[in-house]
């Protein structure tokens, strides 16, 4: 078993209102290094080598991995994902993905939609729980997606380093109101205070006897279709879009083969009962190695969602360490997502301890990088991401 709390060694600042309203803008661009592919090939000989009584050389082999190349290409209508690098169809993989705010509290479970999602990055809220951030491309199959809960402005600033559009019903007033109601903030918001442009025909109540009506919202896909178009959104990504991950290439497994293992990793302990957020529900994920997949665990059980019936599953699982702080009575909480900061990657069930990094900008997303400065290379399919309170970050637990 290994806790493991790191010494943060970047340079991080108190949290100001001011610096979660513009944090980033202006700095010097993130220089994101693919790995050289070092391919070692011996040729045949014309003729035997000459006899000689000097040792023979053998070449040291080093592993590497091909990646997908930035440049995309289309095969049979297919294009490969820029959140998971599998192949999916053309419009999926073209158009901006939806990012939506989805409670993950015992009292809204199950959750209904949450293994089509490219990646779920979850996050510590008030009342020390966590809530989830769902992004999607592949949707078009789904009838809703939820429950849905409201807006905390770190969650938006995640998604718009995606360039998604925002769904929400509700938000912590003080600190979003501002940024979700900026005219290059994409949002379909259910109309509450505070919201100016609604999109009331996005969302519905679903009939869930025994649940909380904070708990029967739904955002509808055929309503979120209508609020899309009737909002003016551009469905494509922006010119100056930056990809989020570097994914293995088609063929290529990375297994790290020098790197510690992991099977059983906790965000918030094996134990629990503290307050990262992640002590309450005790989450921890399980690695298989016959398929190379995480399994997703909450309160001792397995995380299923409703839509099929399937424990969620993930390729990738990012610890992503931020620093943080309780804003005011209400126990509002706010996480430094711009910057850079401790991150362990793990994929393949292999620890991968480095950085992560997001200075240019509301409108990229964080790279990470191992210790040697490379950007990690992530196996191909769904990535989990679970935002760390550093303060909290002793509490983290893995173990083979």
């Amino acid at each position: 078993m290994h806790r493991k709390k790191f010494a943060l060694t970047a340079a991080v600042l108190p949290l100001t209102f001011a610096c979660l309203t513009g944090c980033g803008a202006g700095e010097s661009k993130i220089e994101v290094k693919e790995p050289e592919i070092e391919i070692i090939q011996e040729d045949e000989p014309d003729a035997a080598p000459e006899e000689t009584d000097a040792p023979e050389e053998t070449a040291e082999l080093t592993t590497a991995y091909p990646v997908i190349p930035e440049e995309r290409e289309i095969v049979n209508g297919e294009m490969q994902s820029y959140l998971t690098g599998e192949w999916t169809n053309e419009t999926a993989a073209t158009r901006r993905p939806i990012a939506v705010m989805i409670p993950n509290n015992k009292p809204a479970m199950p959750q209904y939609g949450l293994s089509q999602a490219g990646i779920i990055y979850e996050a510590p809220v008030e009342g020390r729980i966590t809530r989830l951030m769902a992004v999607f491309e592949n949707f078009d199959e789904l009838d809703r997606i939820g429950p849905i809960r409201s807006s905390r402005d770190y969650f938006l600033y995640t998604a718009m380093g995606y360039e998604a559009i925002y769904c929400n019903w509700g938000l912590a007033r003080p600190y979003v109101e501002e940024l979700i109601n900026r005219p290059e903030v994409y949002n379909v918001s259910a109309a509450v205070v505070g919201i100016y442009n609604p999109a009331d025909e996005a969302y519905s109540r679903v009939s869930r006897p025994g649940y909380a009506t904070e708990f029967t919202g739904y955002l509808m896909i055929d309503g979120l279709m209508k609020a899309v178009d009737r909002l003016g959104y551009d469905w494509n990504y922006d010119d100056a879009y930056v990809r989020p991950f570097l994914f293995a290439a088609d063929g290529a497994f990375a297994d790290y083969p020098e790197n510690e293992s992991a099977r059983l990793i906790y965000p918030g302990g094996e134990s629990g009962s503290n307050s990262s957020g992640y002590g309450s529900y005790h989450p921890y994920f399980e690695y298989h190695e016959d398929d190379h997949l995480y399994y997703r665990y909450q309160d001792g059980q397995k995380q299923i969602d409703e839509y099929n019936g399937n424990q969620l599953t993930v390729s990738n699982v990012i610890f992503q360490y931020c620093h943080g702080e309780v804003r005011d009575e209400h126990d509002y909480l706010a996480f430094g997502v711009h910057g850079e900061g401790q991150a362990i990657v793990f994929t393949g069930g292999k620890v991968i301890k480095g950085t992560w990094k997001r200075y240019d900008g509301d409108f990229t997303p964080a790279h990470f990088f191992d210790e040697n400065g490379e950007e990690i290379i992530l196996n191909q399919g769904k990535t989990w991401i679970c935002n760390i309170w550093d303060e909290y970050s002793e509490f983290i637990e893995w173990k083979e």
